[in-house]
């Protein structure tokens, strides 16, 4: 039986073949200082989706930001390709040899089980895979950029749409929110639990690059990516592990500005506010609420359908009920969720205000 070499191949393919192949496969991908991005060919048909596939040269990974939620490399995207344009069930061993055939990379002739021959390949960066293990929190440590350059980013101007939603100064000087004039962006950088700086995100303020690329994105500054695997950290944790310990309660929310609004709604005294940064949560991150102390996770996040019932709605509630049934042996996981439709399409529970959020608070569900 032919056997592909899976670590050649991944090393020999160029970031123009990862390219070519988004063009083939109906993406429009589009060049990026980070790599490329991409429509969501990954779970939509061509032409179909948003630009929300993203391809890091980095690390050679895709990050799909909307339905998929999770990273993955060229190979796993072909078997999702496959599935939807061609009909056909692709397993990894089929994906390696179909694009080893595409590029004319040569195979090997040898006895071992066709299964076998891919135990040696792992996915080391593809953090989504992590999830299905138990890793203890102090076993990862992730890289740690220098500190100077969050001293390159404006303080003093005013972040005027965030402050107008009802954000606080005293919590972007506390999250040390900036301004970085070079992208039009926000900048919202990221730290560990032991406040070592390991990632910078930037929210762009232009609406219509917003729009085509995403309004949350890694940055770049001077050639170098800020990034970090989302899947490894919380956002905010940093600020309130301590709280959490204390009240053996933590808020899971989608985004950053999520966590900025508790804390200036509710002090950031009384913070136990965190954000996966997504719409799933890793294995890791829960076990970081759980070594915290925290006996109730709450789920807070964005109403992602529009109506009771509709596709969207389906796809949420199955998530949900997924994430309780794998932890529900180990922690409380209670949800907040808008039944009564009293807050807007893909808000924050939060987003509406102190009130409307203590409501959702206080009706949220069990599964």
């Amino acid at each position: 039986m032919l056997v592909f070499d899976k670590l050649k191949i991944r090393e020999a393919l160029t970031d123009e073949n990862i390219y070519d192949l988004l063009h083939e496969w109906g993406g429009d991908p589009g060049r990026e200082v980070f790599g490329f991005t991409s429509t969501t060919i990954c779970h939509n048909p061509p032409g179909e989706g948003s630009r929300k596939l993203y391809y890091y040269e980095n690390t050679g990974l895709f990050r799909c930001y909307t339905g998929c939620d999770s990273y993955f490399d060229i190979f796993e995207l072909t078997t999702k390709v496959a599935k939807i344009q061609w009909d056909k069930e692709f397993d990894l061993n089929d994906a390696v040899r179909w694009i080893a055939q595409r590029f004319g990379f040569s195979g090997d002739h040898e006895n071992r089980p066709e299964d076998e021959a891919l135990d040696d390949w792992k996915y080391l960066a593809n953090y989504e895979r992590i999830q299905d293990i138990t890793v203890k929190t102090n076993s990862i440590v992730l890289k740690e950029y220098e500190n100077d350059i969050l001293e390159r980013f404006n303080y003093s101007v005013k972040i005027g749409p965030w402050l107008r939603e009802g954000i606080t100064q005293a919590a972007l000087d506390q999250a040390r929110i900036g301004y970085y004039p070079g992208g039009d962006q926000i900048t919202i950088p990221h730290f560990d639990k032991d406040g070592r700086f390991i990632g910078l995100r930037g929210r762009t303020l232009c609406a219509e690059e917003g729009e085509r690329f995403g309004k949350y994105r890694p940055m770049r500054v001077n050639r170098e990516m800020y990034n970090h695997p989302l899947g490894m950290n919380l956002y905010n944790f940093n600020n309130s592990k301590d709280k959490i310990k204390l009240m053996k309660k933590a808020i899971i929310f989608e985004g950053e500005k999520s966590c900025l609004l508790y804390q200036s709604y509710f002090g950031l005294e009384n913070d136990i506010s965190v954000a996966c940064c997504g719409s799933s949560v890793s294995n890791y991150q829960i076990q970081m609420l759980l070594e915290a102390g925290a006996e109730e996770i709450i789920v807070a996040f964005d109403r992602q359908f529009q109506e009771i019932g509709d596709e969207e709605f389906k796809h949420l509630k199955t998530n949900l009920m997924r994430l309780r049934d794998k932890y529900k042996n180990f922690v409380l996981i209670s949800f907040i969720f808008d039944k009564n439709m009293i807050t807007g399409y893909k808000d924050s529970p939060i987003d509406c205000g102190p009130d409307t959020f203590l409501q959702l608070f206080k009706e949220r569900i069990v599964l």
